[in-house]
């Protein structure tokens, strides 16, 4: 049994900082007629305490606003192209192919990085550990006010068996060096919105790859995801999901594909208790950390 914290302390951001060796995060944004919430995405980007960050978009040819706010934003956003691809997947790899970072990090046009320490905190993790990825917590907020939570995707201490269960981190918080690129590949596009997923066990169960679980909220993401836009998609995206599990040599992969979309059931309720204490905290309540037991 596991008994993790909700809630964490980290070191002050003098000793942080000074702890720091100079790496530079590389973050991947992939964009097709994104200009909705595209500029919510990059100012979350600008707003960072972390200074050596440099920000990829790859647009897929857009012809809604998007270039617009990238052009109001060119001085903050390090590359950028815009021609047609084929999805998401092969966009990032692209951006990825671009990246000069030591550290990869995938940032969807609709999200948020959720404070402006999220890249110190991670590089500090990366520093001070012997680890080549990193993942946090997430939560799926409301589309027009991301202050209401849906969903809290809080993740585990890493354990590669998990996985034997239907488990994974959440993929936006997933933060990995680079050289593993060049190790183990990129994103197959084939296996679509399963490809995130397939990355992931491709790299920490077939391959061994270390990682560490920072319990800190790393992400907001818009809720309205394609996998889970409808049940028939659903479906799809869990055949998706054993075909990678599969690919990986995940034990018992019909099991595991199954056990995938039960294990994010307790979200819903986490995301009650979550709005709860930061409703709490705003009226001016102390909120003291709470203990979470897994099994």
């Amino acid at each position: 049994m596991i008994t993790k914290r909700l809630l964490y302390s980290i070191p002050k951001e003098g000793a942080k900082l000074a702890n720091h060796r100079t790496m530079k995060v590389s973050l991947i944004t992939a964009t097709y007629n994104s200009s909705k919430y595209l500029e919510d995405c990059i100012r979350s980007v600008i707003n960072q305490r972390y200074p050596h960050i440099e920000h990829i978009i790859v647009d897929g040819g857009s012809s809604d606003g998007t270039l617009s706010i990238i052009r109001n934003y060119e001085n903050h956003i390090s590359t950028w192209v815009s021609e047609k691809d084929n999805g998401m997947y092969h966009a990032i790899n692209k951006g990825m192919q671009l990246a000069t970072g030591d550290i990869i990090g995938i940032l969807n046009s609709d999200d948020l990085l959720a404070s402006p320490d999220v890249i110190s905190d991670i590089v500090y993790c990366f520093n001070n550990n012997d680890v080549e990825s990193i993942y946090g917590d997430l939560v799926y907020v409301d589309a027009a006010d991301t202050s209401i939570v849906h969903r809290f995707w809080q993740g585990q201490d890493y354990k590669r068996s998990r996985f034997n269960y239907g488990w994974m981190p959440a993929h936006p918080t997933f933060y990995f060096k680079k050289e593993l690129i060049n190790k183990f590949g990129g994103y197959k596009n084939h296996y679509q919105t399963a490809a995130d997923y397939e990355l992931m066990a491709r790299y920490l169960f077939l391959n061994n790859v270390s990682a560490m679980y920072v319990p800190k909220l790393l992400v907001r993401m818009r809720v309205g995801g394609a996998s889970n836009s409808s049940l028939s998609r659903r479906i799809r995206a869990n055949r998706r999901d054993y075909l990678a599990m599969k690919k990986n040599k995940v034990p018992m992969p019909l099991m595991a594909s199954i056990l995938k979309p039960v294990r994010k059931l307790p979200q819903y309720y986490k995301s009650y208790m979550y709005n709860f204490f930061e409703k709490y905290k705003q009226e001016g309540g102390i909120l003291r950390p709470i203990s979470v037991t897994s099994k």
